[in-house]
């Protein structure tokens, strides 16, 4: 065949690889080829083909082929890093994507893939410096504004990146992978609402979308609707089947949602896909107790002979599948040992301030002192809805509510991050503004009463039709003063367990969210010890009346009692619907959604006991150290 009429094939075999009929083009290039087999572009173009078809590895050969015969092409090496890229190569796509670039230093395109190449190998700087590059070259390049938000994102430089996603839609405003990524870091930021108007666009766009549909239910199941978010982690598995990731979540929402068997299923399934995911065993064996012979036990158990090798989020959450396995079987030393394992590892996530948090409880007791309270009382919100309940995280906190919501006049709103969101956005109208507690002094009745109503405002129509709402957010305890400031009518209820028996509970749990104290013996019993003066104090500044403090030991014991005593303090009729509160089937976000759906029962009391020796960092941090060689029971906590 002579030369023009190779050129004239090739140029149609271009125009029908560009028009997307890959199958006609691959045999013109082909054709080509056996014409000419040292035709270099209709090999670089068959490795393209290749490579657009999931073939990577002859994608890689017949580029290299190409790249053999001109080395001085910089889209060959261009794309000959993208294919080793997705076979998993990525520091051999960094050396072809650099010879593209000593080729043609103004390449955009082989810029923006180095990055990606670079932020894979967590070389997170260099990626976000290839990108700026990228941009520099080309503004309107919308697929590396993504790109680079991606990195942003990784760095923690999240209103970056959310600014780079913006401007990668108003480029491309059908650009369903931005949405999706803009709704990520939205979800990361707290914005539900907007996390979930962009995952909705991400879906319109692009329907059989499953990943946005797994995140979607995600941030559907952090505002609280369950139902929605289990139907769009089924939705992702219609599409997706095999999405290991979207049958654990559908495991969890079932599992607040009381449906414990199709939960468990559901996890069973996301171990089969994914059986090295420690995140997966830790779901399943917190639904159920493990028993002698369960091979899911066996499992966990021969992935740990080879813990080092699993990256580090694994083996922390394997550590806490199997002391949670362990603690069932009451083989109480080994359980304990993946406890201590799994903290340690959990422990190095983050940078703990613990002056700093200590400090906090002092600057409140300093702040609401009785002259403070006595002349700013009457001022806020006259509502007589909500009922704040605190505590200890795993002190009882849900039973309560649990009791709460079965009344026919109570809505159980769960743990609402509400009060603290609004006195954080308070103290930070003003840039002069000092931080919670010391922005209070100068709070004017007025104001105070906005904060009341900011916050029932912000809870919205969700408790809308019933006389009473619960908000069981734990940590509300650092605010018990300016609740009562902000809401006088509001009724609190403290409870309290046993201290031993509460911090171990908490050391036990790898919480959604994080409580940076309870992952060390030592810092748990400091903060522990912290929290009770500071619970003294309210004891002593706020009116009578106003908080109820309930003994979790004392409602196993007589939870009719109790019950009634709760009842009666938030203004309620007594209704015996309260007692069967294990029947009332509402959804619940906490680790103990399997036993408040269970009559009251006692194993959780003293529970300590078997590792008493092994907790002696804690003792000793709790000055409980001579009552627990006595035998106390230390229930009155540390008053």
């Amino acid at each position: 065949m002579p030369r023009p009429a190779v050129q004239t094939l090739f140029v149609e075999a271009v125009r029908q690889h560009r028009a997307g009929r890959l199958a006609e083009a691959e045999r013109l290039y082909r054709q080509i080829l056996m014409v000419d087999a040292r035709h270099a572009d209709s090999l670089h173009h068959l490795g393209v083909i290749a490579h657009q078809t999931g073939r990577h590895a002859a994608a890689i050969d017949l580029i290299g082929q190409a790249i053999g015969l001109r080395d001085d092409v910089p889209f060959y090496h261009n794309n000959l890093g993208l294919a080793l890229r997705d076979q998993g190569k990525p520091s051999d796509a960094v050396a072809h994507y650099e010879r593209a670039l000593a080729l043609k230093p103004d390449f955009a395109e082989a810029h923006c893939n180095l990055g990606n190449a670079l932020k894979e190998q967590n070389k997170l700087a260099d990626a976000v410096a290839h990108y700026e590059r990228a941009l520099a070259l080309m503004p309107d390049y919308a697929m590396a504004h993504n790109n680079l938000a991606n990195a942003l994102k990784d760095q923690g430089r999240l209103a970056d990146a959310v600014a780079h996603y913006e401007r990668a839609l108003a480029l491309k405003p059908d650009f369903a992978l931005a949405h999706y990524n803009l709704s990520n870091v939205l979800r990361d930021q707290g914005k539900l609402a907007d996390a979930v108007a962009h995952y909705g666009r991400a879906l319109a766009l692009k329907p059989d979308f499953a990943e946005a549909h797994c995140n979607l239910g995600n941030a559907l199941r952090d505002q609280g609707k369950l139902a929605d978010a289990v139907a769009h982690y089924e939705r992702a598995l219609a599409f997706k089947p095999d999405y290991a990731m979207a049958h654990y979540n559908l495991g969890t929402a079932l599992h607040d949602l009381g449906r414990f068997e199709e939960a468990q299923s559901a996890c069973e399934r996301a171990i089969e896909l994914m059986p090295t995911s420690g995140r997966h065993y830790r779901a399943l064996v917190s639904m159920r107790r493990v028993v002698t012979g369960d091979r899911y036990l066996a499992a966990m158990e021969k992935l740990a002979q080879d813990m080092p090798s699993l990256p580090m989020e694994d083996q922390k959450e394997l550590h806490f599948a199997l002391g949670k396995a362990y603690a069932d079987l009451s083989q109480h030393e080994g359980s304990f040992r993946h406890f201590l394992e799994g903290n340690a590892l959990k422990r190095r996530e983050f940078v703990y301030d613990e002056p700093a948090a200590l400090e906090l409880f002092d600057r409140i007791r300093a702040v609401f002192n009785v002259d403070l309270m006595h002349s700013k009382r009457g001022h806020g919100d006259i509502s007589t809805a909500p009922i704040f309940i605190v505590g200890m995280p795993r002190s009882g906190t849900t039973l309560i509510e649990q009791i709460l919501a079965t009344h026919p006049q109570v809505f159980g709103a769960g743990e609402l991050e509400h009060f603290a969101k609004t006195v954080v956005s308070l103290s930070t109208q003003n840039r002069t503004s000092p931080p919670f507690p010391e922005m209070v002094p100068a709070l004017s009745g007025e104001k105070l009463r906005q904060l009341g109503a900011s916050y029932l405002g912000a809870v919205g129509t969700a408790a809308s039709g019933a006389l009473r709402f619960t908000d069981k957010m734990p940590q509300n305890f650092f605010y018990a003063g300016l609740i009562h400031l902000a809401l006088p009518n509001a009724r609190i209820i403290h409870m309290r367990r046993h201290p031993i028996d509460t911090c171990l509970s908490c050391f036990t749990q790898l919480f959604r969210f994080d409580h940076p104290y309870s992952y060390d013996l030592g810092e748990l019993g400091r903060f522990y010890r912290a929290y009770e003066t500071l619970m003294e104090h309210w004891r002593h500044v706020l009116p009578t009346g106003v908080m109820l403090e309930v003994q979790y030991e004392d409602v196993v014991a007589d939870v009719k009692r109790q019950a009634r005593r709760v009842v009666a303090h938030c203004g309620l009729e007594w209704d015996d619907a309260c007692l069967t509160f294990y029947q009332t089937q509402r959804p619940i976000r906490t680790a103990s959604a399997i036993q408040v759906r269970q009559p009251i029962y006692g194993t959780s009391v003293g529970r300590w006991r078997p590792y008493k020796n092994l907790l002696q960092p804690l003792i000793k941090e709790l000055a409980l150290a001579d009552e627990v060689d006595a035998g106390g029971t230390a229930n009155s906590g540390l008053a």
